[in-house]
């Protein structure tokens, strides 16, 4: 088999006619370039320079060897060059998946920036609330709101949300508001993909158990159903900060507010952090966290 051991010496050698001046070009010392290309000359059996006390040239036999070695070491250079380049420069398909309307609202138009940035990247983004198998499906990054439960994914933080209770002024004239955490037993709640919410008491988090006539795992739907007045909902801010500024919802049990929960990317642990991957982390850190 073929090696490559003193060929990028030689070739040095060769081109600048000097150990020295070969040795400076490499960022290494003359005795290496010497031992080097002695060991290759021995390897294959044939004087390839002929050395003096003044200057170096190139047997018959170390000019045919140069001019082959020359272009593998050109087409080497030229190798590192693209992938130099592939890393600064993100190519390819990149897979995302996000919860859907997170997706949606906050991480599709960061996203299309993203690619504006970068031409010649591909995307494929997956907007859905269940969690998908990052290796099964080829995904690159996912996007992940609240408590984490796999510990075998790289986790990244880039940004946090918070829940809010909120309803309708007409709920609540209809129905009252409540003040403490006990009379939700009392309320109509609207629930998601949980009938447990969260909150904080006396420093201590807590999880309430509540029911209600409408269950879905949809947040828009929830929110609909809230701004009908048909219930307390427990929804991220994404969802209200508009509805509440407007005063078409309204805030309650506010001191109960549990703290704020992160939103987070997501990595196999086992998969290489390509360069497209950690730019587009780095993209959503900035732009999430203003």
């Amino acid at each position: 088999m073929a090696s490559w051991e003193g060929v990028n010496e030689f070739v040095a050698v060769a081109e600048v006619g000097s150990f020295t001046q070969a040795a400076e070009r490499l960022h290494t010392s003359v005795a290496n370039i010497s031992r080097r290309v002695l060991q290759l000359e021995e390897r294959l059996g044939i004087k390839l320079l002929l050395r003096t006390t003044r200057k170096v040239s190139l047997t018959e036999a170390g000019m045919l060897y140069y001019q082959q070695c020359k272009v593998l070491v050109d087409g080497l250079l030229q190798a590192e060059q693209a992938i130099t380049q592939i890393q600064h420069t993100p190519s390819g398909k990149i897979k995302v998946t996000a919860p859907v309307t997170y997706g949606e609202q906050k991480i599709a138009p960061l996203l299309h920036d993203f690619l504006l940035l970068y031409p010649q990247l591909e995307l494929e983004l997956v907007l859905t609330n269940q969690k998908l198998d990052l290796i099964d499906q080829g995904i690159d990054l996912a996007i992940r709101l609240g408590q984490l439960e796999d510990s075998s994914f790289i986790a990244r933080k880039l940004s946090d949300r918070r829940l809010y209770v909120c309803a309708s002024e007409d709920y609540l004239a209809q129905y009252g508001t409540p003040y403490a955490l006990s009379e939700l037993t009392h309320h109509s709640c609207l629930i998601g993909t949980h009938d447990h919410w969260r909150f904080k008491e006396y420093q201590q988090s807590r999880s309430i158990k509540v029911s209600g006539r409408i269950r879905c795992s949809s947040g828009m739907v929830l929110l609909d159903a809230a701004l009908k007045g048909m219930g307390l909902a427990q929804l991220p801010d994404y969802y209200v900060t508009e509805p509440l500024a407007q005063g078409r919802l309204v805030e309650v049990l506010a001191t109960f507010r549990d703290d704020r929960e992160g939103v987070w990317a997501l990595y196999p642990q086992n998969r290489h952090l390509s360069t497209k991957v950690r730019l587009l982390v780095d993209h959503l850190t900035q732009h999430l966290s203003l």
